[in-house]
């Protein structure tokens, strides 16, 4: 996965509570077993059913952090929601809570989340809606959201911050052993073979 620093770029505000993983990528789309081509399916049944959906406004279009509500990521534990948002393009999803499994998995894929009070979701919200060319700038380094009048500081668990820093996702953290593994590897052989 990417090294994830420093990301600037705009914001979607999806004004709604306990946003779960079946509202984020429904069901009949997970057949696939590769990580990609699950972005056009992002909230599927909304875009369908709601013609102004926030996320298919043209002043919305292209943005990379998707603010959002509390609870964010609840329901099924289905790895395919963060794959989703990541392959429609969002590197940052900012809410006042999610859902833990979410949350972990978003970390995995590198995504970032960030948990923010309410009330300073609300002000971005407010930006993304009033102007929606602002960009908010997340630095992970620093741990720092910050747009024009706004600047938030917000933890992160230190493992997933150093992967997500590093690039590192499940198989780059094994990889890190490779010379260990291949050590382990060359004894284990020849050992079968006395």
């Amino acid at each position: 996965m990417k090294e994830f620093r420093v990301h600037r770029g705009r914001m979607a505000p999806l004004d709604r509570d306990n946003v779960d993983t079946d509202q984020i990528i429904p069901k009949q789309f997970l057949r696939r077993v590769e990580r990609s081509g699950f972005g056009p399916y992002l909230f599927y049944d909304w875009r369908r059913d709601e013609p102004d959906f926030v996320l298919d406004r043209p002043q919305h279009r292209g943005a990379s952090v998707l603010v959002a509500g509390i609870n964010f990521g609840c329901g099924s534990s289905r790895e395919h929601a963060p794959w989703a948002i990541e392959d429609a393009g969002y590197r940052v999803v900012i809410a006042p809570s999610f859902a833990d499994i979410f949350l972990s998995n978003c970390g995995k894929v590198g995504i970032l989340a960030v948990a923010l009070r309410e009330g300073r979701v609300r002000q971005l919200m407010e930006i993304a809606g009033e102007a929606p060319e602002t960009e908010l700038t997340v630095d992970l380094e620093r741990q720092v959201v910050s747009a024009p009048g706004f600047e938030s500081g917000f933890e992160v668990d230190p493992f997933t911050r150093e992967c997500l820093l590093n690039g590192w996702d499940e198989v780059g953290l094994t990889l890190r052993h490779e010379d260990a593994i291949g050590a382990f590897e060359a004894r284990s052989g020849a050992a079968a073979k006395a």
